[in-house]
């Protein structure tokens, strides 16, 4: 006797999916909170940490300045909010990779997870390079560059937003090795195809400078050498791939 299949049979299956997704998220929620209210009583100093590249080369006495009354309270918090989320990205990778792991063969997860440990640790360089190299020489050229009869008095508001600009943008170039890495991996392209690209590269790395940087020549040039660096780096470890074996007739 024939059964008739039953559609809701597969029900609990996504039910259980959408529950499992939901208590990694919660716990992920949780951890970032925690991580937010230990940044938020501690704001003022991460504040002053951050400032610390700017306030080195203002002149003497001199200090930023916040031009809206909500900005001495908000804009600490916000800096919590970004350094919690930051600190908090390495749990919502364990929560992610707990919830696919069991759907990937054993040698995803041998290749995975380096590629993941890499990339923070890459993305971190990033955002350290940008700290302590690239501010000091920026706000050097741009404190040096006003007028004799102007005084600089920055707001601490544009000041936020233009480091987490800086250190978004310094991170996401750091990942240019992990980039050329995959695209070698998945066979679109070979390392002697990519190498003969790289003229266009190097362009494309002074472009990409120009638009993710703020519009002064010094802030672009950092950004698109490592580019470029980064890129040699990505195809120099592409060349330890395995060559593809050539198929049988």
């Amino acid at each position: 006797m024939n059964q008739t299949p039953n559609p809701n049979e597969a029900e609990p299956t996504w039910i259980s999916y959408l529950l499992e997704l939901r208590k990694r998220l919660l716990r992920f929620a949780i951890g970032l909170l925690c991580l937010f209210g230990l940044c938020a009583f501690y704001s003022n100093t991460l504040y002053h940490h951050l400032a610390a590249p700017l306030l080195a080369h203002l002149p003497e006495h001199s200090q930023l300045i916040a031009t809206n009354i909500t900005s001495v309270f908000i804009t600490p918090i916000k800096l919590s909010f970004y350094v919690a989320l930051f600190l908090s990205v390495p749990l919502l990778l364990f929560e992610v990779w707990g919830f696919i792991a069991p759907a990937l063969y054993t040698h995803e997860k041998k290749l995975l997870i380096p590629l993941i440990v890499l990339s923070l640790v890459l993305f971190a360089c990033g955002m350290a390079f940008a700290y302590a190299v690239v501010f000091p020489l920026m706000f050097k050229f741009f404190v040096g560059s006003a007028p004799t009869h102007v005084k600089l008095m920055p707001d601490i508001s544009h000041y936020l937003d233009l480091t987490m600009q800086l250190f978004f943008a310094f991170g996401l170039a750091f990942e240019v090795p992990i980039a050329v890495f995959l695209v070698l991996l998945t066979g679109v392209t070979t390392p002697q195809k990519l190498a003969g690209g790289r003229p266009y590269v190097i362009v494309g790395a002074f472009v990409l400078g120009m638009f993710l940087t703020p519009p002064d020549v010094i802030s672009q040039v950092l950004l698109a050498l490592p580019l470029w660096f980064l890129f040699e780096l990505g195809l120099l470890l592409g060349r330890f791939l395995p060559k593809p074996r050539p198929q049988s007739a």
